[in-house]
């Protein structure tokens, strides 16, 4: 039966691109946003930035499940020498 999707080794690398990369832009871009706004209140602004912080990693859910289990797909030795 043939796998749709990323492998789990695809998976892994593009959360480690997304995470050292995607990441660090998309702060950049939120703080950027935020002060282009004039500066809201502070229970606003912190506010939006929990609201972007988990929005971030919506479309990405798929990329993150799973990666930090053991590859499913790894032969293991189940009789160790």
């Amino acid at each position: 039966m043939a796998r749709e999707g990323l492998s789990y080794r695809a998976r892994r690398i593009w959360a480690l691109v997304i995470l050292l990369v995607g990441m660090p832009v998309y702060i950049v871009l939120a703080v950027t946003v935020l002060n282009l706004l004039d500066r809201p209140p502070l229970w606003l602004e912190l506010l939006v930035y929990v609201a972007l912080g988990v929005a971030w990693v919506l479309p990405f859910k798929f990329v993150f499940k799973g990666v930090g289990k053991e590859d499913p797909d790894a032969l293991h030795d189940e009789h160790p020498k």
